[in-house]
């Protein structure tokens, strides 16, 4: 039954049964969206899991395959050997294919949060979650994976988001990433309210955020190349060391400029399906805004990542990238 859990909870079907046995062990419903997977016994490995996604709506390939390892842990392709909080973000969206209802979920994740509508009363309701998993498994290392797709193509397709926090980036997690395939990484220079950044930010946590291809609709996701990351994601349900790889082979990043639409008058100065990390030399122009002038491209050649020009007003509309060595900070 728990390999129908995505599909019930998205087609709200009220006689799934809210706990049973999976594996090596249970599952038990905390609420719509979020399950709870304890092992009978803890492996020697294992750390308290959570993994993520649907934050966004139309981000279907982590969903997919977050089913897939499901699927493979009942069948007992799988085993269950740490405690997992399995999450399906903004469930709403997700039913009808789009990235958000009102605002973007994955900008709403801090404590302090005073805003009132569905999206902010869901993160509250995923920030208690988390809260009181990793209470729960206070003696274990935390780790957080929230799986994305993005907007556009990329030059790297899978690439990771490591949040700013305090805590270290332990040097383990770049080898475990590496081995998922991941081509890249982006190190994050100032607190951003995401998802992970919560979880890393508020409870010492390894938390990444995942973009794992572009986003397109259910069924028309090729899986094929998220293999390596489903194994990383089945070797940390099962409690044990997953599969190392070549640092040296993924790309790293760090922000040189953050770029926010200040006003209606804003406009990205390039073509809408022009890929992520596209480089821009020094001189050009990628962005201007009525309120806050052009921004331009300073010394050096640098490349853009998330450009959204139809953002909310004040929210980022792209960010400025330049090459950084991968570091535990």
């Amino acid at each position: 039954m728990l390999a129908d859990w995505l599909s019930a909870t998205l087609d709200d079907t009220p006689s799934f049964a809210r706990e049973g046995n999976v594996g090596d062990g249970r599952y038990h419903i905390e609420a719509p969206g979020i399950i709870t997977l304890t092992p009978a016994e803890l492996s020697s490995d294992a750390r308290a899991v959570v993994i993520s996604v649907g934050i966004h709506g139309n981000e279907t390939a982590p969903i997919e395959l977050l089913g897939e390892c499901l699927a493979r842990l009942e069948a007992g392709l799988a085993t269950l050997g740490a405690p997992v909080l399995v999450i399906l973000g903004n469930i709403e969206a997700i039913r009808l294919g789009v990235r958000f209802v009102e605002t973007n979920l994955n900008r709403l994740f801090k404590r302090e949060l005073d805003l009132e509508s569905n999206e902010a009363n869901r993160a509250r309701e995923l920030m208690a979650a988390v809260d009181a998993f990793y209470e729960r498994y206070a003696q274990l290392p935390r780790l957080h994976y929230d799986l994305h797709t993005a907007i556009r193509d990329s030059q790297y397709p899978r690439f990771v988001v490591d949040p700013f926090a305090d805590t270290q980036t332990n040097d383990e997690q770049w080898r475990w990433l590496a081995g998922a395939d991941i081509q890249a990484a982006l190190q994050q220079h100032q607190h951003s309210w995401t998802f992970s950044h919560y979880s890393k930010h508020y409870h010492g946590a390894q938390a990444f955020t995942l973009e794992l291809g572009k986003a397109l609709p259910f069924g028309n996701n090729d899986l094929i190349p998220l293999a390596p990351m489903g194994q990383l994601l089945e070797a940390l349900i099962a409690g044990r060391q997953p599969t190392e790889g070549d640092v040296s082979h993924m790309a790293g990043f760090k922000v040189a400029v953050e770029v926010f639409r200040e006003s209606e008058g804003f406009e990205l100065c390039f073509a809408d399906d022009t890929p992520n990390f596209t480089a821009f030399a020094p001189g050009e122009i990628v962005a201007r805004d009525a309120k806050a002038g052009d921004t331009q491209v300073g010394d050096i050649p640098l490349r853009i990542v998330f450009p959204n020009a139809k953002v909310e007003l004040g929210a980022r509309a792209v960010l400025l990238v330049k090459p950084t060595e991968l570091s535990r900070r």
